[in-house]
Formats: C-alpha cells, structure tokens, sequence
C-alpha cells in the first residue's frame, strides 16, 4: 500500500489533482478541503487511500492523515461508496464530520446530497463509538497546540512579513504542527516557506 505521495502540482480542480513525481503523473481525486489548501501550491504531499477494482485502479488523497482516517471509517459503513464519502468531507470539516457523529445529527447528514435518513442513521451508528473513543485523542491534540499557540503565532507573523498571505501561511503551519509538534520557530518558518 502507498502510504503518501509528494510530487508537483500538474493540474488542480476541485475534485482531483494530477502530481508528478519521478516523471509519472497521478491522477488523485480529492474533498474539497484538499483542493482549498492545495490552491496556492506549486507542490503537495498528500496521504493516500488506494481502490483497486477490476476495471480501475483509484487514488483518493488527503492533506492529513486524520481526514484519510475520517473517510476510511466513512467507507467501513454499510452502503457507503467512495464518491459519498468524498462529497460528505467536501460538505463538512473533518472536526464537524466528527462531531455531528457524536452528537447523533441525522439532519445535517440529511443535508448532504444522496445521503437519506436511513443512511445517515447508520453512518451514526456504526461510527459513534469509535468517533467518541477518538476524542480523547482530539483533546490531547488541543491541548499540544495550546502549548504551540505562541510558536504557531510568530512564526505566521514572520511569514505575513515576508510577503505570504495569512491565511495560507495559517494554514501551512497548522499542517506542520500536525504532524511535528515539537519545533522551534525557526525550523516552522523554514519548512513552512518549502510548502508555500
């Protein structure tokens, strides 16, 4: 299984990306959150989940490893295909999928298109366990990037200051501190300014 693939933004829209890396062109389709945070991007990393049927071999890629996480679990559910899961995450945030699981909103999933009330009982069903289980983890996550707030601060400001949008400049940071939270401002800036 490919775990995650970097390479360079070919073509972009919003339902799929084309990277190339090592002169091969990947055709990935993506939510739309993906697609929002790859806008301003000449490069992308993107965690990949892989479909293998007889007829086609589908890549599906994710900026995080938590919104590949969140529709994995949306594809174990009865009745869910690919394509649903792709349009309930460009519906929702990954936290606001999370959270109208938890708190059991059949009517927000009703929102979603092609989603009916049958579907979106089970989708409740057979993820509120495991979403809940997961909160601690959530609140662990919060808590790291209290601590990293006045890291996370600086090293947006030092980059608004170098000419970057604040909010891609957020965005590129928040993304970092995912996945290396223990890191000085200066090695944040560095990497930050590789992706942006």
């Amino acid at each position: 299984m490919i775990d995650y693939i970097k390479g360079q933004i070919v073509e972009l829209s919003p339902t799929y990306v084309v990277l190339e890396t090592n002169g091969l062109g990947y055709f990935i389709s993506i939510p739309l959150p993906t697609y929002t945070l790859l806008s301003h991007q000449s490069e992308a990393k993107l965690f990949l989940h892989e479909v293998v049927r007889e007829d086609a071999f589908l890549f599906f890629g994710f900026a995080t490893k938590k919104e590949r996480e969140i529709f994995q679990l949306l594809i174990s559910v009865s009745g869910i295909g690919v394509n649903t899961a792709r349009m309930i995450m460009s519906s929702y945030s990954v936290e606001e999928i999370q959270e109208i699981i938890a708190a059991g909103n059949v009517l927000a999933l009703n929102a979603i298109k092609g989603i009916g009330s049958k579907t979106a009982q089970r989708i409740i069903v057979d993820l509120k366990d495991k979403i809940l289980k997961g909160r601690d983890e959530i609140s662990s996550q919060s808590l790291l990037s209290d601590k990293n707030a006045q890291i996370k601060e600086e090293a947006v400001a030092a980059l608004v200051m170098l000419g970057f949008p604040a909010g891609s400049s957020q965005k590129a940071i928040d993304n970092i501190l995912k996945e290396q939270s223990q890191l000085e401002v200066e090695q944040l800036i560095k990497l930050a300014l590789k992706i942006l």
